[in-house]
């Protein structure tokens, strides 16, 4: 972690240059003070400024992302990290050339990779993060093609009025479809199994 030793003639003072010389708020630090200013005899001589010490505290996202620039590195793999705060999340998109292999087949290396990235965010952080990882924009396209895919088999649910089981899929990508198909009055949804192979039922109303 980044530490800075910073005077100014009050404590606050003191940590007022250290926080600009960090470039960082001060809910990013954790504050030592290690003097005291004090004014010397007559308030003329011998008069000391404050001194503190600022930690910077670790960023869950920040550690995630070099985590995941030190995986792609160790692949040879040249990428750009672009990050992008949600209301209840932080999406890290990565671009790149030749980026499939970091998604996989149908994004399971992907996934595997987000999971990983928010073990180490959290490692990092006194409060809960949760990061979607993202590469060259591959779960919006995963998404377009999923929800296609709901109202083809939604479409063969209404007209055969039997159910359909989809493959296996992963809980991001369920809920995608639970979401889609919620405003459609003629189908129903649920899962079923265990994980790693819980799947989508499509049926009729």
């Amino acid at each position: 972690m980044k530490k800075l030793v910073a005077i100014g003639k009050t404590v606050e003072a003191a940590v007022k240059n250290g926080l600009s010389q960090l470039g960082v708020e001060e809910d990013r630090v954790q504050v030592s003070i290690l003097e005291h200013p004090s004014r010397g005899l007559f308030g003329l001589f011998g008069s000391k400024d404050a001194k503190v010490e600022l930690e910077v505290k670790p960023d869950g996202i920040e550690e995630a992302i070099s985590f995941l620039q030190e995986v792609t590195g160790a692949m040879d793999l040249q990428v750009k990290v672009e990050r992008n705060e949600g209301s209840d999340h932080t999406t890290i998109n990565l671009t790149g050339n030749d980026l499939g292999i970091l998604i996989g087949r149908r994004g399971q290396t992907l996934d595997s990779l987000q999971y990983l990235a928010n073990i180490v965010a959290n490692r990092h952080s006194d409060k809960h993060l949760r990061i979607v990882l993202d590469a060259e924009k591959f779960r919006e396209r995963r998404k377009q093609t999923l929800e296609a895919l709901s109202d083809r088999m939604a479409n063969r649910v209404i007209r055969s009025r039997r159910e359909v089981v989809l493959e296996p899929m992963s809980s991001q990508e369920r809920k995608i479809i639970h979401s889609w198909l919620q405003s459609n009055p003629h189908v129903k949804t649920y899962s079923q199994g265990d994980e790693p192979n819980r799947s989508i039922v499509i049926a009729p109303k």
